[in-house]
């Protein structure tokens, strides 16, 4: 059989299952007992809190509700495990307790239905607490047959369009997210101690900058007017810093329309936060506090298993320049190499590939790193001093204006976070504006525009500015050890089916 009549025979299969079901409702409609009628239900208890706390409720009348997992009938008494949000809990129930009528209907709900149940919690035989049923309610009625342990839907492509499901039968993927939760409350919980302040700023802007990024574009029907989805929402946060807001953060979402793999999704959860009177040097500072007092009271350490590989957290991070780093793998010494002409030499001898657009020595020393040098960075590690052509937002480094204060942090061979000395020089910014723009109009996409409101604001004057950036989805990969970032977001974006 051809995985096409495989598909078409399952189907056949799910569409008799489903309506048995939907025969099943219309029967409880046509007796006046649509459950999809019933407005609430008054629970009193979680499965968990009634198992963690048995002493506290043996033989005490609780309510509980949820969907139920597994059943098993056995003449006038059967069993059946109902999930909460929770966790599972076995209810016993029996004709005796509920009655001839009600027994009988009980016996005719599924696998996914949802439930209400009233009674005693008591201990089974073999010592599993369960609640003995006085009265049961159906609440809702699932017409779509949950997969058996899900079987049929290991395909990951499809866990993740069904993440209901997928929620609803691994609970190990509802803990990922509880866990997302917690990191992100520890997150700005660690700002709010730290005296920054949590801003909004717009997500839909008129100019596509922030980084070097292709944006969404949209249209603003009212206005007639060409829009974008923010890139990210830097120079509106340092117009705070100019308006006199010494340490502002923002956690939203980014959009980069580009492509998708384990580490990117379209959108993605940020946080950037920047501070007057700093620098990218109290940036690091402020990273590796952040992540390793977050691990720490999220996992209870700062030694974690990333993948198979123990990292650890705990400060203090190695910090390295890029140029120095790029010597330390490969023997390749930058400095050595001075004009854009020799870079292009070395590259095309180890064949490192490079755009004309993107030629220069500055371009290429990135080239070489990324190449060569990120996915060695295991531990926890800190790159500085980047090359200024890449680096649009930043200040340079007095003793070598080629290059700016600007790092980025890398763990597990990934970058985790980005941060700079400010760039507040109203002239020089103007000028690395229309550079960007002249590079987008020979092609590169990826460009940022000119915000001539933001060169105003810096016009006005902002003070010396440290600023950092940290990609919260994968900080939450590596503290939940999920593989890829579609694992930590509920609805990663997906190709809608044929």
């Amino acid at each position: 059989m051809s995985q096409e009549e495989n598909n078409q025979e399952q189907e056949l299969d799910l569409n008799k299952l489903m309506q048995v079901r939907k025969d099943k409702l219309e029967e409880l409609q046509k007796e006046g007992k649509n459950p999809y009628e019933v407005t609430k239900y008054d629970r009193t208890e979680y499965a968990n809190q009634i198992k963690e706390n048995y002493e506290e409720f043996e033989g005490k009348d609780v309510s509980v509700a949820g969907r139920i997992m597994a059943k098993r009938i056995m003449g006038k008494a059967s069993f059946c495990t109902i999930q909460d949000t929770t966790g599972k809990i076995q209810s016993y129930v029996s004709i005796n307790d509920l009655g001839e009528e009600s027994y009988k209907a009980f016996k005719t709900y599924d696998i996914g239905d949802i439930i209400g149940l009233k009674g005693f919690v008591f201990k089974t035989r073999t010592e599993e607490i369960s609640i003995h049923a006085k009265e049961v309610v159906l609440l809702t009625k699932s017409l779509r047959p949950l997969p058996e342990k899900f079987h049929g839907l290991k395909d990951m492509d499809l866990r993740y369009r069904q993440r209901y499901v997928d929620l609803i039968v691994n609970p190990e993927v509802k803990d990922t997210f509880i866990l997302r939760s917690k990191i992100l409350k520890e997150v700005r919980k660690f700002m709010d101690e730290k005296g920054y302040m949590e801003v909004e700023t717009p997500m839909l802007t008129t100019v596509a900058t922030g980084d070097a990024a292709r944006p969404f574009i949209t249209h603003h029907n009212t206005l007639d007017l060409q829009m974008y989805l923010r890139i990210a929402p830097e120079l509106n946060l340092k117009k705070l810093i100019v308006g006199g807001i010494d340490k502002v953060f923002e956690i939203g979402k980014n959009f980069r329309n580009e492509g998708m793999d384990i580490k990117h999704n379209p959108e993605f959860t940020n946080m950037e936060l920047y501070s007057a009177y700093e620098d990218y040097n109290d940036m690091m500072n402020m990273a590796e506090e952040l992540i390793s007092t977050v691990a720490k009271n999220v996992l209870g350490t700062t030694k974690i298993t990333y993948e198979g590989t123990e990292i650890d957290l705990a400060p203090s991070w190695k910090r390295i320049t890029m140029i120095d780093a790029i010597k330390e793998v490969t023997g390749i010494d930058f400095n050595a190499i001075k004009t854009d002409e020799e870079a292009q030499k070395i590259a095309k001898e180890k064949g490192v590939e490079f755009e004309e657009i993107k030629n220069t020595r500055g371009h290429i020393i990135n080239e070489f790193f990324e190449t060569f040098v990120e996915e060695t960075l295991i531990q926890p590690t800190f790159i500085l001093d980047y090359p200024v052509e890449i680096s649009p937002l930043t200040k340079r480094k007095k003793d070598a204006p080629e290059l700016v204060e600007r790092f980025e942090l890398f763990i597990g061979g990934r970058e985790y976070g980005n941060a700079y000395s400010e760039l507040n020089d109203p002239i020089d910014q103007y000028q690395r504006f229309l550079k960007q723009a002249e590079a987008k109009a020979k092609g590169d996409e990826e460009a940022g525009g000119m915000d001539e409101d933001f060169v105003t604001a810096l016009e006005i004057g902002m003070p010396p500015t440290g600023g950092l950036g940290i990609g919260l989805d994968r900080l939450i990969m590596l503290l939940t050890n999920s593989s890829s970032i579609r694992d930590v977001l509920f609805f990663p974006t997906m190709k809608p089916l044929a």
